[in-house]
C-alpha cells in the first residue's frame, strides 16, 4: 500500500480488533503481560502501531503524516472469564462500554502525531468526537464537506494547531442504541463541562459499576432509571461523577 501511494496523498485506515471481546492474542505475545491476556492484547497491538509508524518513518513519510489514534470507546467491563476481566479498566471514570453515558463508556484520549507541524507534548483537554475524524480527514485532502445538511463533526486542525482554544462542540448528546441517555455542554465562557444524565443503567450488583448479572446494561425497559430532573455533574470538577448537583449546590 505504502509503496504504491508513497508519492502521493494517502488514506489508510486501520481498524484494530485487539483490546476488544474477544481477545484474540497471537502465541508470539500470549503471557507476555503481568495483566493477562487483556495485557498481551495491549501489548500486541502497541507492536501493531509500532510497524505501522516504523515504515512510515522508513518511506520518509513522518512529516507529511497526520497520524490519528484513538479507541472505540471505553473498556466493556462485563467481559470475564473465571476471575480474570478480559475488558479493560476504565481508571476513575465511572461506567463502561455500551452504557450510554457514563464517562467510563465514552472517554477516551486521542493521540495525535504530525511532526514539523503539530507541537509535540502537547495536551489538550477540551471535549472532541469520533465524528470530528471526516471533517479533520477532508480538510487535510483540500476538500470541502457538504453544505447541504448539518455535519455533526468540526475539523479538529484549528484546536491541534492552537488557533482556538476550545472545542467547536457546545453540546455532545450521548445515546444508548436510539435512546438519549445524557447530553454534555461545553461553557466555553467559563471552560466547564457539565453533564445531565437523563437514563442511567441500574448496576447488578448495585454498587459494582457494571451491569454483571445481564452481561451488557440494557438501553431500555426494567434496566434503566429516568431521571426527572436529570442527574447533573459538573465534569470539569468531578470527572467521575460521584456528586450529582442540586438548586442548592450549584444555583447555575
Amino acid at each position: 500500500f505504502y509503496f504504491r501511494n508513497k508519492h502521493r496523498p494517502f488514506l489508510l485506515f486501520v481498524s484494530l480488533l485487539h483490546v476488544h471481546t474477544p481477545l484474540i492474542t497471537t502465541e508470539k505475545f500470549q503471557g507476555r503481560s503481568r495483566h493477562g491476556l487483556y495485557g498481551d492484547n495491549v501489548e500486541e497491538m502497541d507492536w501493531m502501531v509500532g510497524k505501522l509508524l516504523d515504515v512510515i518513518e522508513k518511506e520518509s513519510l513522518k512529516n507529511t503524516t497526520f497520524i490519528y489514534f484513538a479507541s472505540d470507546h471505553g473498556g466493556f467491563l462485563e467481559a470475564h472469564r473465571g476471575n480474570s476481566q478480559l475488558g479493560g479498566w476504565n481508571g476513575i471514570y465511572k461506567g463502561g462500554k455500551g452504557m450510554g453515558g457514563w464517562e467510563g463508556g465514552i472517554r477516551v484520549p486521542g493521540i495525535v502525531r504530525w511532526p514539523g507541524v503539530l507541537p509535540a507534548g502537547t495536551v489538550i483537554d477540551e471535549p472532541t468526537s469520533l465524528m470530528d475524524i471526516y471533517p479533520t480527514v477532508v480538510q487535510l485532502a483540500g476538500g470541502a464537506v457538504p453544505q447541504d445538511r448539518v455535519m455533526d463533526g468540526h475539523t479538529l486542525l484549528p484546536l491541534l494547531q492552537g488557533t482556538v482554544q476550545h472545542s467547536r462542540h457546545e453540546f455532545l448528546f450521548h445515546y444508548c442504541g436510539v435512546f438519549l441517555h445524557a447530553v454534555r455542554w461545553h461553557q466555553k465562557d467559563r471552560g466547564t463541562v457539565w453533564k445531565a444524565h437523563y437514563v442511567t443503567p441500574v448496576f447488578q450488583p448495585e454498587t459494582s459499576g457494571a451491569c454483571f448479572r445481564r452481561g451488557i446494561c440494557p438501553c431500555f425497559g426494567d434496566g434503566v432509571t429516568h431521571h426527572d430532573p436529570p442527574l447533573l455533574f459538573n465534569l470539569s470538577q468531578d470527572p467521575s461523577e460521584a456528586n450529582p448537583l442540586s438548586a442548592d449546590t450549584e444555583p447555575l
